[in-house]
């Protein structure tokens, strides 16, 4: 763990808590319908045009139930689109290679991977997709989906700033808005950011390079990756390009490309805690938040990175240097800590992209990120996501403080009744129960296991992976596991709308139901929710919550497979 690394984590937190005040400035004047920004002179006219064409009243405003429907029908029909773009790929244009279109249940798999914002991949994107499909099928789910993501969140978020409302926003405006005032304008400055690093971005047929010492044709993939890999970083959308994905040099060539890519995946989960505390008047509640998911951050950075660095005690014994730690699986280019960073940020965030081989990592190596998912995608999280799903956690943790004091809890002026705690519950058992349920069923069953690379304790691991990965809409994998069979295609798709869809229905019911009630004048029950005492009860209430939850699973997997490697001679 050399000092390289410490101070590389350092500039990375310290660019990333100064990002947060000016990030959720602009978030919070774009998800006010009479917000203005600097861009309002190019974009308005824009904006009031889309309104005209999708026949948006600007002026409306919707209840939990219609926002939520608006929100269910507009990915529905992102999910149809999507399919029938990929299984007519080889009728549309922009396909130099003729690739044919993409079998049914993998064209279902792909788009309720993208549709969810989880950008699975049970493909190779440069074998299997062409331009058209990467551009207009994919690309633009990774804008809509994140974006719808973001509205959520700012539902949910008014539900607790407003009171006796009976509205939480207008999804339509709230779509529109991110998109035009957010996620295009970042995105296009980044793209121009990848292409002077020397990522890709051409229409050209694939380049045929002969080898010099063969003589052998080898193909090498073009495309328009530079504004695909944009969106797919700052919409922690996470869909690989190639399909070695942010380990590629055509997506992710230099150090700095790569830190820069960090630094965004977190980016906006990072200003919408900003957002949450200018909302809600309440700016020590937002920072507390923040503290809570930076700390849980820096924790899964360091016990990683220490992993990684310690190597493989097997490989150490068969004279392999253990300065070098475990490499296996990496790119020397980023070398041990840039990896177990990148898989920090990139699990800590719900977004797939990866830099080095999660499979290969050590154990313990693997284990976090696995971890990262498994306690919700809220250590930051998705844009959007990482926010509800956190409030959602805030919620449960002023509950069980009221009930450690034994006074009816209030949350910044409203009381946490019994409905609340229940739709707060069911957003969390939903997960559980799809990762678990999943899970155990592809273990016992003869086609979870033909998937498997690996046996023993990290075959487990792989499914655990595979389905903690699409449930948490996070799209990285422990990718051993072959996915891309019928059965495995479509159980891993229904996990991840289940993960994205079923999970939003109660938080979209507690944004409703606070956002009626009254608020109260401060008292001695409303606790206090922006100190240190809170940041390490919402953390504790984060970690009990999935210890007890997911820790017998891991035991049988990452860290069984630990002790074997480490304190025995058991081969499997």
């Amino acid at each position: 763990m050399h000092i390289y690394g410490w101070v590389e984590l350092a500039l990375f937190m310290v660019l990333l808590g100064l990002s947060a005040k000016p990030m959720g400035l602009h978030l919070g004047r774009v998800l006010e319908p009479d917000g203005k920004t600097f861009l309002d002179r190019g974009l308005k006219p824009v904006e009031r045009l889309l309104y005209r064409l999708l026949r948006v009243n600007p002026g409306a405003e919707q209840d939990w139930k219609s926002y939520t429907l608006s929100l269910l029908i507009f990915s529905l029909a992102g999910l149809l689109f999507t399919y029938a773009v990929l299984r007519l790929q080889h009728i549309l244009p922009l396909n130099p290679q003729r690739l044919g279109p993409v079998r049914a249940d993998l064209a279902f798999n792909t788009a309720a991977s993208f549709v969810s914002n989880t950008n699975w991949q049970n493909y190779a994107g440069e074998a299997a997709l062409s331009y058209f499909s990467q551009m207009v099928g994919l690309a633009f789910q990774n804008f809509v989906s994140a974006a719808a993501g973001i509205a959520a969140a700012a539902a949910l978020v008014r539900g607790i700033s407003r009171h006796s409302a009976k509205t939480v926003g207008n999804f339509w405006i709230d779509l529109i808005r991110v998109n035009l005032y957010v996620l295009l304008p970042i995105s296009l400055v980044f793209s121009i950011f990848l292409g002077s690093q020397g990522v890709v971005q051409n229409f050209k047929p694939y380049e045929k390079a002969h080898s010099i010492e063969s003589g052998e044709v080898q193909s090498i993939a073009q495309g328009p990756a530079a504004s695909q890999v944009a969106i797919k970083i700052l919409g922690t959308n996470g869909g690989g390009f190639f399909n070695a994905n942010a380990a590629h040099p055509y997506e992710n060539p230099t150090p700095l490309s790569n830190f820069i890519q960090m630094l965004s995946i977190l980016l906006i989960p990072s200003g919408l805690t900003y957002y949450l505390g200018r909302k809600v008047r309440n700016q020590k509640h937002g920072w507390a938040v923040w503290s809570a998911m930076a700390v849980l951050f820096i924790a899964s950075v360091l016990v990683c990175w220490r992993a990684e660095s310690a190597g493989n005690p097997r490989l150490t014994a068969l004279g392999v240097n253990p300065e070098a730690g475990n490499m296996e699986g990496k790119e020397v280019r980023f070398g041990t800590f840039d990896s177990a960073l990148f898989a920090s940020v990139t699990t800590a965030a719900s977004c797939g992209a990866v830099n080095a081989m999660h499979d290969s990592f050590t154990p313990i190596g693997g284990f976090v990120p696995l971890f990262n998912i498994q306690m919700g995608e809220v250590v930051f999280g998705g844009v959007g996501s990482g926010l509800y799903g956190m409030l959602v956690f805030v919620v449960l943790a002023v509950f069980l403080t009221g009930l450690m004091v034994g006074r009816t809890p209030e949350y910044l002026g409203k009381k946490i009744e019994s409905y609340d705690v229940k739709v707060s519950v069911l957003a969390i058992v939903i997960l559980i129960f799809s990762i678990l349920g999943f899970s155990a069923w592809a273990a016992v069953s003869s086609w979870g296991k033909a998937a498997l690379g690996n046996s023993g304790p990290h075959g487990l691991s792989e499914i655990l992976y595979a389905y903690s990965s699409g449930t948490g809409n996070n799209g990285s994998a422990f990718a051993g596991f072959n996915g891309n069979t019928v059965r495995l295609n479509i159980t891993l798709a229904l996990a991840m709308l289940f993960g994205r869809f079923l999970m939003l229905v109660p938080v979209m019911a507690l944004a409703g139901n606070l956002a009626k009630k009254k608020r109260l004048p401060p008292s001695g029950a409303d606790f206090p929710v922006g100190g240190l005492m809170f940041t390490l009860i919402l953390m504790a209430t984060v970690l009990i919550i999935g210890a007890l939850t997911f820790f017998p699973v891991l035991a049988l997997g990452p860290v069984v497979e630990h002790f074997v490697m480490t304190s025995s001679s058991i081969l499997y």
